[in-house]
């Protein structure tokens, strides 16, 4: 997806008054998100389930179908109640898709939910240019919140339609806060006294670190250096007992844990400190040398869960919007929950600190003396030693259950299937499906994300595979039989099947969020959950055995997560213009999954379709 910027004198018009995004003019040509037509969605399910449904089973799924869709039934009963949804709220879904697919779920965050995204290694490779990167760094997040605050952040554009902006503002000061049977997320943004403060931890121990000066301004990357070494002075390595671990729990788990935590006054303010801040920096201790192969892998692990109790997993609070990991090995990314950020307006965020950090220092550091920044202190009893005692261990058990491969695809990038009028996007997936086929014989229910920035308050939804198309690609891809000509003729069918349910996706009328919205319909008017979403059938569909996401950057970062079921995939990929970086994750507790099979397979796979498209080269 290819996002244009209009420029700030215009969008200043758009946005911002008073210093919060002002969505009433943008959003006026950000339409809402539509309910797709009942029997548009249906016919689309069924389909999508072809590729994976013997024939006996798609006949009793299509009776199903049927039934649920007869005039007067249940189906157009709980179409009609959506569309009144729709009439009355800004995103008829979204509200429920955080609350279904985030704020419900009993997950862990790290691994589980919340993405990481790991960047070139700077240079440096000690403590003191980490301090002077993460100066820089911290500068530029507050220069990118000035332009969100201040109307200046340039407004987005795909495909000549205006994008969403509603989420850049709430990244900053937001907080999910766990809970017994769901979390919340707490913003402080759009209080009286907006925060003023990040959080910075180094060895296991928590700082708050005011930003700006009693004036008003933000301090100078020397002012804020200068605090960082004050930071560093207090925080030497000591017998700290990692809290921050605790945020990796089991949601239910965490949640009993943080009640006992916030009993004492002290915890309580501190925890309220870190809650509130602007975002979170993260300073590491460096990791282990290995070797050149497995730096990127060993890098996005660090950035995903801290690389365990052992390593840096104490300098996490995993319920925090926005965490930036600075290590002292030069390796560094950002680690975000999803609950309130996706992946375009951090890849924007980014960017915009790509692009700031290119450039020098723009203000001197007025003379004029700063506080220290205040450790925060907490009271740690018997029994909130135990809950962190068992939280290392259940962290440790995920991060060694995690299998990752990461690497650089150099033969060719997304310039390759555009000489041939191939979308790179639905080329890849292809070339993925490919390789899942080779390593296991079979085709299984995929899903990538597509946003729905195009529609106000939007999310993403799913764009599915394998199509028909696909599975006969694949299916013939190595037989001998076939001729190179007709195996080019389905790889651009595939690709162009792919590229449809992309463009609908695209246009709010994919499938998922829309069968998703009729089940919980159902449950909002106190109705059984229809027999539809009962069907192994609908089990089947769901059970997400890969997982993909294109998240295109101007930059070679990578994004990291992992698989949502445990005998799955995780793929993600940034194309560039003469390369493809990849990571993919699988659980070593299934034996059938291996993320550096699927790594050597998806490299052969991609090598191949070049010699279809461009034999001999």
């Amino acid at each position: 997806m290819i996002l244009r910027k209009i420029p700030p004198r215009t969008c200043r018009a758009l946005l911002s008054r008073g210093g919060a995004l002002q969505q009433e003019a943008w959003c006026s040509s950000v339409p809402a998100q539509p309910v797709p037509p009942l029997a548009q969605t249906l016919q689309g399910y069924l389909r999508a389930l072809e590729p994976l449904l013997p024939p006996e089973e798609m006949d009793h799924t299509r009776k199903m179908v049927k039934r649920f869709s007869q005039e007067g039934g249940l189906g157009p009963n709980l179409q009609e109640g959506l569309e009144n949804r729709a009439r009355s709220s800004n995103n008829w879904i979204a509200d429920w898709w955080v609350q279904w697919a985030y704020l419900k779920s009993r997950q862990p965050l790290p691994v589980h939910s919340s993405p990481a995204i790991s960047l070139p290694k700077r240079d440096f490779s000690e403590w003191r240019g980490q301090l002077v990167f993460a100066s820089k760094l911290i500068a530029a997040v507050l220069d990118f919140k000035a332009k969100v605050n201040n109307g200046l952040l340039p407004g987005e554009f795909m495909r000549g339609q205006p994008l969403c902006m509603e989420l850049f503002p709430l990244l900053f000061s937001s907080c999910r806060i766990p809970g017994p049977k769901h979390d919340q997320v707490v913003h402080h943004g759009h209080a009286r006294r907006s925060p003023t403060h990040i959080t910075v931890v180094r060895n296991y121990q928590f700082f708050q670190l005011e930003v700006y000066n009693s004036d008003g301004s933000r301090m100078t990357e020397s002012q804020i250096h200068g605090q960082l070494l004050r930071i560093r002075a207090q925080s030497w390595k000591t017998d700290k007992e990692p809290l921050g671990i605790l945020t990796s729990e089991h949601r239910h788990t965490w949640g009993q844990a943080y009640t006992r935590l916030l009993r004492e006054k002290l915890n309580k303010e501190s925890v309220r400190v870190i809650e509130k801040g602007l975002f979170t920096l993260c300073l590491d201790s460096p990791v282990m040398r290995i070797s050149d192969e497995k730096y990127s892998s060993r890098m996005a692990a660090q950035i995903l869960h801290g690389g365990g109790t052992y390593s840096n997993s104490g300098n996490r609070w995993f319920d925090k919007t926005l965490q930036f990991v600075v290590g002292e090995d030069g390796s560094w990314g950002l680690l975000y929950e999803q609950a309130t950020a996706e992946g375009p307006p951090i890849t924007t965020l980014l960017d915009h600190i790509l692009q700031y950090c290119q450039k020098p220092d723009p203000k001197r550091a007025p003379l004029v003396p700063l506080p220290m920044p205040r450790k925060l202190y907490f009271s740690i009893d018997r029994d909130i030693k135990r809950d962190i005692e068992h939280a290392k261990q259940n962290l440790d058990i995920l991060i060694n259950d995690l299998d990752i491969n990461c690497f650089n695809f150099q033969r060719f990038g997304k310039e390759l299937p555009k000489r041939h009028n191939l979308s790179p996007n639905s080329f890849i997936q292809a070339a993925v499906q490919l390789a899942y086929y080779r390593v296991h014989r079979e085709v299984c229910p995929s899903c990538d994300m597509a946003s729905q920035r195009m529609f106000r308050g939007g999310r993403t939804d799913y764009i599915r595979s394998p199509t028909n198309q696909t599975l006969r690609f694949v299916m013939a891809f190595d037989d001998p039989v076939v001729s190179m000509e007709a195996k080019r003729e389905l790889l651009r069918e595939a690709v162009e099947a792919y590229s449809a349910l992309t463009d609908q996706a695209l246009r709010g009328q994919a499938i998922d969020r829309h069968l998703l919205g009729l089940k919980l319909q159902a449950i909002e008017e106190g109705l059984s959950v229809p027999r539809l979403f009962m069907d192994t059938a609908y089990g089947l569909a769901t059970h997400w055995k890969l997982r993909t996401g294109q998240v295109p950057s101007n930059t070679d970062s990578v994004m990291c997560f992992g698989p949502l079921v445990p005998d799955g995939y995780a793929v993600c990929y940034n194309p560039q213009q003469d390369h493809v970086h990849f990571s993919i994750t699988a659980f070593n507790c299934c034996e059938e999954t291996h993320a550096e099979t699927l790594a050597l397979t998806l490299k052969s796979a991609l090598c191949d379709l070049q010699e279809l498209l461009q034999p001999g080269v």
